[in-house]
């Protein structure tokens, strides 16, 4: 029964501790960290291209006054010679105004490039990371299934393992699991308790030997239930 409660708690300990888990946990970490980089790499496009199109709309409502200006002096409409002076200053104004508009236009183009290059790569990045959790979870599962086979099959062999034993004895052996870190019985092998590695003297062992086969014998060092067997060296 403890060969089985032990190989019980190494698959238990072997399931909470599959790499795949550790691997799952730290890429959803990294990959929380990138999508928040990406979703502000998002805003940070919408943002430059709303103000591109305010750039935009300044350049076009810029370049319909001008061309109006150009087209009332082509037309002959302004006569005056003040007015006219007047009216080529405000254009060379305009050309002026247009040509820093252009300018920034320029600029935040740039900006949205360089931003819109930065969310692929964060995009790209959340993908990856994506399909490396798939994978991950697959052979996680895989693995916990195989797992659980196996616990499944202990536990239908454990119980015929315990049938017929007193309640005290089991009671005792439970507790002595809880305290002894799962090892509540131990075989005494070659004059040596395998559950705290000790050898027993000659006197111990002489007194074991002179028990009856059906009483139980605790370990005088770690105070586990001794089994004893034909290779106990009694």
């Amino acid at each position: 029964m403890q060969e089985l409660d032990s190989h019980v708690d190494q698959l238990r300990h072997q399931r909470a501790r599959l790499p795949e888990l550790a691997e799952i946990a730290e890429l959803t970490a990294k990959r929380t960290d990138v999508d928040n980089l990406a979703r502000d790499a998002r805003i940070t496009v919408d943002d430059l291209t709303t103000e591109q199109k305010k750039v935009d709309l300044d350049v076009e409502a810029v370049k319909t006054r001008r061309t109006r200006d150009r087209d009332r002096m082509d037309q002959g409409l302004i006569t005056n010679p003040k007015d006219l002076e007047r009216m080529q200053h405000e254009l060379q104004s305009l050309e002026r105004r247009i040509s820093s508009l252009e300018d920034d236009e320029l600029e935040v183009m740039e900006k949205i490039e360089e931003a819109q290059k930065e969310l692929v790569q964060y995009e790209t990045m959340v993908a990856e990371t994506d399909e490396r959790l798939t994978a991950l979870a697959v052979a996680r599962d895989e693995k916990v299934a195989a797992i659980d086979e196996q616990l499944q099959d202990l536990a239908a062999r454990r119980g015929p393992a315990g049938e017929g034993l007193p309640d005290d004895l089991v009671a005792l052996y439970q507790r002595l699991r809880e305290q002894k870190g799962g090892v509540g019985a131990a075989a005494l092998r070659a004059r040596t308790c395998t559950g705290c590695q000790l050898t027993l003297d000659s006197v111990e062992l002489s007194r074991i030997k002179a028990l009856p086969e059906d009483e139980v014998v605790r370990c005088e060092e770690c105070n586990r239930i001794l089994v004893r067997t034909s290779e106990s060296g009694l």
